[in-house]
């Protein structure tokens, strides 16, 4: 019986185990391909970002003129003398920037939350009707609020027949003229990201807020304001910013009284040549929009507000 039966199956030869740096290549390859991907981008970071950071930083600390040439000879008393001789026009910049930037907040908020929540299948046209200024340049959009706000205008003219303004009212060439302006022509930058960020907004956590006996308000207050605040943190940085810096609005519908540090850089550049005070007021702009940013951060909570993001 032994005999007839068959030869036991050789067990199979268990695979050698790779070479301890065999998968090395693959995986710092793996490794170091999001840097790879990411390179274009700190390139043209570093070319039109960096080196002109630089070469502005080493002009702010020149001396000199424009006939004798410019040397750097680390003149920090520039930053001083652009502090004390415009720091009117550069708390002015500060104060309607920040205005504009709460009327953006006041009008942008409501209007990203009513197309999130009640623009249905035309989300869309809303956005485009929103965005549909923007196609026009940025000095007609001024320059029409020039004539909208005249003292004889569509606006003031009419309420001026009826009495319910005096004759010598108006408003070009004062500070609220200027503050509408900015709100207006940066008031998308506001909306857009507000709505990104309620858009994604998962509708049913507020139906599940008022099921548990919560009011519009409280829900609101409760649930959809704290959700949004990405969104009111990008909007806030992206209006603030470029409102201070703004100079258009102020020179048109602000008249001379009304000037913001953007033309004063302007005018040392391009008017007076005045290379090394124009850098050190750019910087001075630069360093205390910063130091907003990062207070308006350190207030708002960016933990609280990544936080919020992630879920």
């Amino acid at each position: 019986m032994a005999e007839n039966l068959p030869p036991p199956t050789p067990a199979p030869a268990e695979a050698a185990p790779p070479a301890a740096g065999a998968s090395r290549p693959a995986g710092r390859g793996r490794r170091a391909l999001p840097y790879l991907l990411a390179a274009p981008a700190w390139l043209w970071l570093a070319l039109f970002f960096l080196v002109p950071i630089c070469s502005m930083l080493s002009i702010s600390l020149m001396s000199g003129d424009l006939y004798q040439g410019y040397v750097l000879t680390w003149e920090f008393g520039n930053y001083a003398d652009a502090v004390a001789t415009y720091w009117r026009q550069l708390a002015r910049s500060l104060a309607y920037g920040g205005c504009a930037t709460l009327l953006c907040l006041a009008v942008g908020y409501p209007v990203a939350y009513w197309i999130a929540f009640r623009g249905g299948a035309y989300k869309n046209t809303y956005l485009l009707l929103l965005l549909l200024p923007m196609f026009v340049s940025f000095v007609l959009r001024t320059i029409s609020w020039k004539a909208l706000l005249a003292d004889e205008g569509v606006v003031l003219g009419p309420l001026k027949d009826i009495g319910l303004l005096p004759e010598a009212a108006h408003v070009l060439n004062t500070a609220p003229a200027v503050v509408l302006g900015l709100a207006y022509n940066f008031l998308p930058f506001m909306v857009l990201p507000v709505y990104a960020v309620l858009e994604r907004m998962d509708h049913r956590v507020v139906e599940a807020a008022q099921d548990l006996y919560a009011g519009r308000v409280r829900a609101f207050v409760s649930v959809v304001l704290p959700m949004s605040l990405p969104g009111v943190f990008a909007g806030v940085i992206m209006t603030f910013i470029p409102t201070s810096a703004d100079y258009i609005n102020a020179q048109v519908l602000g008249g001379a009284h009304n000037t913001m540090v953007g033309k004063i850089i302007e005018s040392q550049y391009l008017v007076n040549n005045a290379y090394p005070m124009a850098a050190a007021i750019t910087f001075v702009l630069m360093a205390v929009l910063l130091a907003g940013i990062f207070s308006y951060a350190r207030a708002l909570g960016t933990e609280q507000v990544m936080e919020v993001q992630a879920r």
